[in-house]
């Protein structure tokens, strides 16, 4: 219960966590950001650390001068694509052996299969747009891998999407986050960028549930 207060403290209290850090560690800020980058992209089991607000929140430091905006955003950069491009061997490496042990019930080759095929048919498009999902965006490479996406077409999309992603919040925040409105309603624009973050994934798990309910009642 004390780490769930801890990371809604964290996620809503970002502006001043991130200042503390740039007051306690100066121009190593920029080390500390790309670790927190690299590990939610590439550790499949750190979904929760925050990808979106604190890019808005760095751009906007980087604004006030505390932080390079050039250097947040080349380092940045290289740290989602690293992230998406370690989470995707860690699937591929660790899937299969799961699924063709035998040992999980529900884990059969045919959804391993399934997954192959529509990553290939649509893992690109699915890269790309999860990149601006939280928790989805950790979870995407690592299926990438354990549907054994083609290597390169993976990585193509991985660094259109983890350069675009960046870039959209480490600028978005450099230009708007000094705006006198949005640098005294700080808090409320991070609770804006988290809730409409997550509305992507919200609408498509229930056009999934719908497109099942109606294919339990056609029998489909």
């Amino acid at each position: 219960m004390e780490l769930i207060k801890n990371l809604i403290d964290l996620f809503i209290h970002l502006d001043r966590h991130l200042h503390e850090i740039i007051q306690n560690y100066g121009i190593w800020t920029h080390a500390i950001l790309f670790f927190i980058i690299f590990a939610e992209t590439g550790l499949v089991v750190l979904p929760f650390l925050p990808g979106d607000s604190l890019l808005f929140a760095a751009g906007a430091f980087a604004a006030r001068g505390s932080l390079d905006v050039f250097v947040l955003f080349l380092s940045l950069s290289t740290a989602a694509v690293l992230g998406d491009t370690a989470n995707y061997w860690i699937g591929h490496f660790i899937g299969p052996r799961v699924f063709h042990d035998g040992k999980v019930r529900w884990l059969k080759r045919e959804y391993l299969d399934r997954t192959h095929a529509y990553y290939e048919r649509y893992g690109g498009r699915t890269i790309i747009i999860a990149r601006f999902v939280p928790i989805v965006r950790t979870f995407a490479p690592f299926v990438a891998g354990v549907g054994s996406m083609s290597y390169w077409r993976f990585m193509s999309y991985n660094v259109f999407g983890g350069v675009g992603w960046i870039a959209f919040f480490v600028f978005g925040g450099y230009l708007f986050g000094n705006i006198p409105s949005v640098k005294n309603n700080f808090m409320l624009v991070i609770v804006a960028i988290i809730v409409i973050s997550v509305i992507p994934g919200i609408v498509e798990y229930v056009r999934h549930r719908l497109r099942r309910r109606r294919s339990i009642a056609t029998g489909k």
